[in-house]
């Protein structure tokens, strides 16, 4: 085979790379807009039951907004260290990018750590999912996206071990970017939790 055609074949298989990286990320778009159908019938659920105390405590008689402030940033700077992360990928760091991959996960396992340390507390004090109809809906919509945010966290550790084994490969660099939309997803969907529930409880 001549070397022209070695040339071409390579080329013609780094094509095929690229193509299949790009139907996949298009592909796990079409995931998050299913999880925002998700999550959008939660905050429209939460929304209608969010008067239903059932002559139990409301938001503003149980909600530490500090804390949960502490909380946010712990998500919201996990999103600042993935982007470095990222941002490293780029340069072909695969040792930066497991050293940011692996602080994204410690500021994720914090806010989940925190995050059940406030459910711990909220049922400890008898204000279960089962008290009403406001903290049924309350569980169930922040424990969602706690479910979601541990899957993330599994997938980190999944990359570290995938880029500590096989490098950044064409196929690692697309799970990473598809891990990366998710994460950020996340972000997103916490800053409207933040705000619908946990702020507009306080306040109102």
């Amino acid at each position: 085979m001549s070397t022209d055609s070695l040339t071409n074949h390579a080329a013609h298989d780094d094509h095929g790379h690229h193509d299949a990286g790009e139907t996949k990320v298009f592909g796990f778009w079409i995931y998050l807009m299913s999880d925002c159908v998700l999550f959008a019938s939660l905050f429209a659920t939460y929304a209608v039951l969010m008067n239903g105390t059932a002559g139990g405590p409301s938001g503003k008689d149980i909600f530490d907004l500090k804390f949960v402030l502490v909380e946010t940033f712990c998500l919201l700077l996990s999103s600042i260290t993935y982007g470095f992360a990222m941002l490293n990928m780029s340069k072909g760091k695969a040792g930066a990018v497991k050293g940011w991959l692996f602080i994204t996960f410690l500021f994720g396992l914090g806010f989940i750590g925190m995050e059940l340390t406030e459910f711990h507390h909220l049922i400890v004090e008898g204000y279960g999912p089962q008290r009403s109809g406001f903290l049924s809906a309350f569980f169930t919509l922040v424990a969602t996206h706690g479910l979601h945010v541990t899957v993330g966290l599994i997938w980190i550790i999944t990359m570290i071990v995938q880029v500590s084994r096989r490098g950044l490969t064409a196929v690692n660099q697309t799970r990473l970017m598809c891990l990366s939309l998710f994460w950020h997803f996340l972000d997103v969907v916490w800053i409207c939790v933040f705000t619908v529930v946990y702020l507009l409880g306080v306040l109102s």
